[in-house]
């Protein structure tokens, strides 16, 4: 397989795009979300995301 083929196949689904592009928003951090990550990529930045909007929601 080649690097083209294998970046396609793990690219982030169209719902982790629109829960990132959502969190990113609301947590003031639109750098966050962008077009071409894997599905790797965009599950470590949703968590991250989740847990900074969880600690704010906190105070």
């Amino acid at each position: 397989m080649t690097d083209v083929q294998e970046r396609l196949r793990s690219q982030m689904t169209r719902a982790q795009a629109g829960k990132l592009k959502r969190l990113s928003r609301e947590a003031y951090q639109p750098r966050q979300f962008e077009e071409n990550l894997t599905q790797a990529e965009a599950l470590r930045r949703i968590g991250a995301l989740e847990a900074e909007i969880a600690l704010a929601d906190s105070f």
